[in-house]
């Protein structure tokens, strides 16, 4: 299972980059300096390829979330770090016994 999942994930990534790259440039460059105009016309600029970008995108990262957690069970529990310190008893004062 986590093969597969694994596989589909390369694949996504890869569709994903080539449907990035396929898009049209907006000259917005992640919004910063948009002008009057190319606001109003982002209204209607969700098209095919953006949203096929964005399912894509999605796939992906529910792939990841998913190899994620079939990953998580396959790790071995570990200690905490204070665990494997060991207490030095010389310094430590005895409490005397009555």
């Amino acid at each position: 299972m986590e093969n597969i999942l694994l596989v589909l994930n390369i694949i996504l990534a890869i569709i994903l980059v080539l449907l990035v790259l396929m898009q049209k440039s907006e000259g917005g460059a992640l919004g910063i300096g948009v002008s009057q105009e190319n606001f109003m016309l982002s209204r209607s600029a969700g098209g095919f390829m953006t949203k096929l970008t964005a399912v894509v995108a999605t796939l992906f990262i529910v792939c990841s979330l998913g190899l994620t957690i079939i990953s998580r069970g396959e790790l071995a529990p570990t200690g905490s770090v204070l665990d494997t310190v060991e207490e030095k008893t010389e310094d430590t004062p005895s409490i005397p016994e009555n």
